[in-house]
């Protein structure tokens, strides 16, 4: 017997009771979760804008190729993905909807059958997120326990723009994503 089935052996026959995990406790939150969401998001460099300010962001012409898969704005589409998200190296501005916003830290979870393709939020160049002021809960706790096990195949929070300081210990901003993220609280 070799030494890895040995070892393999031996934990078989160990003979161990099952252990419930521990209770959790509840967490506080903060009283005013929208307030410290805001807040949070400016800390991660992120920002909000309004509804007006994002029909002005668009209709600025600063973006030229926008993709929309926001109830919000269903509508606007001046790029239509591609079925490879290797080809989406050309979007300016994607727009997508949140489905749930964690005021501690301004993480807001996406599920991939609201992007169009799981690449959209990390491959634009600037990201906006329009999220339901009602959707944001107080701690990731919360969050997790929301989502529980029966979100879709994917799924990813995002809480700010891109961001690294792995060089020279200097601040880095959209370096390995979107250079921007701002937030539509609806």
């Amino acid at each position: 017997m070799s030494s890895r089935e040995s070892i393999l052996s031996s934990i078989k026959e160990l003979n161990q009771q099952e252990k419930a995990l521990p209770d959790l406790p509840k967490f506080d939150s903060a009283q005013d979760l929208v307030g410290t969401f805001e807040q949070s998001l400016q800390n991660n460099k992120g920002s909000i804008i309004s509804e007006l300010e994002l029909t002005d962001l668009v209709n600025s012409g600063a973006y030229p190729k926008v993709y929309s898969g926001s109830k919000l704005i269903p509508d606007l589409k001046t790029f239509e993905l591609p079925e490879k998200a290797t080809d989406l190296n050309d979007l300016d501005l994607a727009i997508i909807d949140g489905q749930l916003g964690v005021s501690e830290n301004a993480a807001i979870w996406l599920e991939d059958e609201n992007l169009g393709l799981r690449a959209v939020p990390f491959i634009t160049q600037h990201l906006v997120i329009v999220l339901e002021k009602s959707k944001i809960v107080g701690n990731m706790h919360d969050a997790y326990s929301l989502i529980g096990l029966h979100h879709s195949g994917f799924g990813v929070f995002i809480a700010g723009p891109s961001k690294t300081a792995d060089i020279e210990q200097s601040l880095v901003i959209g370096a390995h994503g979107a250079k921007s993220l701002r937030v539509v609280l609806v």
